[in-house]
């Protein structure tokens, strides 16, 4: 497996919140190291691939997307309009802003896709094909909780 080290068993917490979170924690860090030769965060990745496929859209669309709140969503798109990975620019009604990544944004995706797939595969193959479909279900059902 690459980029995965060994089979290191946690003792689970009787709360499945926490259990989760540290579970979140652990392969968001898991992602964040295999990414890190990009320059990109796995929450930047995201953003930018969600914005990738529906760009260009309004900052409220896209966050509806991409299911967070537009100021996380916003505090996200920052840094990357700073290091000129993405623009934001006034829609057809001057209160809309639209968003839309710029060539270096779609550069850097490039090269950090390549290293998604690495970890993804990584991933999948730790877990196996049974305990991802399990996973897959789960989150959705953990989703549901709220809309």
């Amino acid at each position: 497996m690459k980029h995965i080290a060994g089979y290191y068993p946690k003792s689970p917490s009787p709360c499945l919140c926490l259990n989760i979170r540290r579970a979140s924690r652990a392969v968001t860090e898991f992602y964040e190291k295999v990414l890190e030769p990009s320059g990109i965060k796995i929450t930047q990745y995201s953003l930018l691939r969600h914005l990738e496929q529906v760009e260009p859209v309004t900052i409220s669309d896209l966050a509806k997307a991409m299911r967070i709140d537009r100021t996380t969503l916003n505090r996200n798109m920052k840094p990357l309009v700073e290091i000129g990975l993405i623009e934001v620019n006034t829609g057809e009604d001057p209160r809309s802003r639209i968003v839309m990544l710029t060539e270096a944004g779609k550069s850097a995706l490039s090269t950090a896709s390549t290293l998604w797939d690495e970890a993804q595969a990584s991933l999948q193959e730790y877990l196996g094909d049974t305990e991802v479909e399990q996973f897959k279900y789960l989150i959705s059902k953990l989703e549901a909780l709220v809309q």
